[in-house]
């Protein structure tokens, strides 16, 4: 009996507890190991004396990363570079798999987690919990063990700090259509490595974000300007002519380019797209953030 409450618990609300963890982590690794412990947990401990099931979930999810983010803080603070979160790539085979189709419903666009990394840990657990999944002060104070009254201010006080407007997922039919031409283009582009062709599909005061975490060399400063982060990706790829390859896919819910250098998943691009210009570039080439990317 505990078994299968435990499996259709997990079945229930796997995809609403990753999305949780991811955009608290930033760490698709990390938010499956999460949630998979989380569900440990349940199964040793039984459901009997659980009255709400998703907001018992909600809770060790979300103490675990708070627990999480505590430990690695100090990794943080030393990370060489720009620090940008791990890409959530998928493709147009996983429409069928319920928890792509959950996310794909959810904020996880790569602005939108740099946005919430400006939170506090708790803000961030109050901010998600109240904005994303609509839980009432009293819930979330249980969750995180803080007074009803804390919590509404911790919840307004996060939400006047995201500077949140203008920020779009592209959630729109019409427009992710329009972004996803938009991406194929500048992806032949990259594939020749033409300055003057990239910098079509750029705003012109675009920025480009890089993270290679000092395993591999990447800008560590953001790069602004369509000129210079046109010819600063040109010049990256003509010292390799011929060695690149490149595919679109899903990245954090919007249109983005996986790279294969000689045949081996090299990087991921992900983007901001405004009035049909790319205004922001997140370009992940640290290979401890790509061990999931096919």
């Amino acid at each position: 009996m505990e078994n299968r409450q435990t499996e259709q618990a997990y079945s229930l609300y796997k995809p609403l507890l990753f999305s949780l963890a991811y955009r608290m982590l930033g760490s698709v690794m990390d938010a499956e190991d999460v949630v998979q412990e989380a569900f440990f947990t349940l199964y040793k401990s039984g459901s009997d004396h659980i009255h709400n099931m998703k907001a018992y979930m909600c809770k060790i999810v979300t103490n675990r990363c708070l627990e999480l983010l505590r430990s690695t803080s100090k990794q943080r603070e030393v990370y060489v570079g720009t620090w940008l979160p791990e890409p959530l790539v998928t493709t147009a085979s996983d429409e069928t798999d319920p928890m792509q189709s959950y996310l794909q419903k959810e904020s996880v666009t790569t602005a939108y987690l740099l946005l919430l990394q400006q939170l506090s840990y708790v803000e961030r657990a109050v901010f998600l919990l109240r904005e994303a999944m609509q839980y009432d002060y009293d819930e979330i104070a249980d969750i995180v063990g803080k007074s009803s009254a804390n919590c509404r201010q911790i919840f307004h006080r996060a939400k006047r700090s995201l500077s949140v407007k203008g920020v779009s997922d592209t959630s729109d039919r019409s427009d992710l259509e329009k972004a996803t031409n938009l991406v194929e283009q500048f992806m032949h582009a990259l594939t020749t490595g033409d300055a003057a062709r990239l910098m079509k599909f750029l705003s012109i005061d675009a920025v480009l974000l890089a993270d290679g975490g000092g395993k591999v060399k990447a800008l560590t400063q953001p790069l602004h300007g369509h000129l210079s982060i046109s010819e600063s990706i040109s010049s990256v790829l003509k010292k390799w002519p011929g060695s690149f390859t490149c595919r679109i896919a899903m990245v954090n819910g919007l249109p983005g380019i996986v790279v294969y250098k000689d045949t081996i998943m090299w990087s991921v691009f992900s983007f901001m797209i405004r009035d049909g210009r790319i205004t922001n570039l997140y370009f992940v080439v640290n290979p401890d953030k790509l061990t999931h990317v096919q």
